[in-house]
């Protein structure tokens, strides 16, 4: 169920192509931007470095990468109306607009974890839901989620395949995934308690070696993914 999610971030990955002779390289600054990046030769026919933006194979249009480079410093100015630029500039204020972002690995997916526990201890208050793909991987876990429960307000939802009983905490309700469902996920979703703007969560299936997902801060998607480990469906 959680899988929807992670195909519909997928389809609104756009490409980047950087034509360049330079060692000058965007791919870092993009990284956990939902963007895929490719790298060039500057062809002969064009004397500066320029990207070519592409929605899947659609071709939206190109950009000098000097004027990249400059909007990937803060702030981002955006235009007052959209329609007034061309799909190549709307679709790099989209990768811009801070939002959603790819997952990288299990470290960046760790740091993530902790900021958005974080966010929701300083709230106090509203809907915490979390998935440790296995109620084991919540062990060492236990401390934070027992000071969070019995310290703040928060309505607090582990997830987890039932390989470990885990001990009564105020405020934690524990939902054995005993069917699988959620068992190759590592998620979790804050609805902000009475704050909209803190809302945030991230979805990675475990794929190999890796997770392919994403964490979000956009408070519809942010709603979509809570109603759906609400409802189950």
């Amino acid at each position: 169920m959680l899988e929807k999610f992670i195909e519909e971030v997928e389809r609104r990955q756009k490409r980047f192509v950087v034509y360049s002779d330079d060692a000058v390289d965007v791919a870092d600054q993009l990284a956990t931007r939902n963007v895929t990046v490719e790298r060039r030769e500057l062809p002969a026919t064009d004397p500066e470095p320029f990207v070519e933006i592409y929605d899947g194979d659609r071709f939206l249009g190109g950009i000098d990468l000097d004027d990249l480079q400059v909007l990937l410093e803060p702030p981002i100015v955006r235009p007052d109306d959209p329609e007034d630029v061309g799909d190549a500039y709307r679709a790099l204020l989209e990768v811009l607009d801070g939002t959603v972002f790819a997952t990288l690995d299990r470290q960046q997916l760790q740091a993530t974890s902790r900021e958005f526990e974080r966010r929701a201890w300083q709230v106090g208050r509203g809907t915490l839901r979390v998935g440790f793909q296995s109620l084991s991987a919540f062990e060492p876990q236990t401390e934070t989620y027992r000071r969070l429960g019995e310290e703040t307000d928060l309505d607090i939802h582990v997830y987890g395949q039932p390989d470990w009983s885990p001990p009564t905490i105020p405020n934690v309700t524990y939902h054995r995934d005993t069917e699988g469902t959620l068992t190759p996920y590592w998620f979790m979703a804050f609805d902000g308690g009475d704050e909209e703007s803190q809302r945030c969560a991230l979805v990675a299936r475990e794929d190999g070696d890796g997770y392919r997902g994403f964490w979000t801060y956009d408070p519809s998607l942010v709603g979509d993914i809570l109603a759906t480990l609400e409802t189950g469906t």
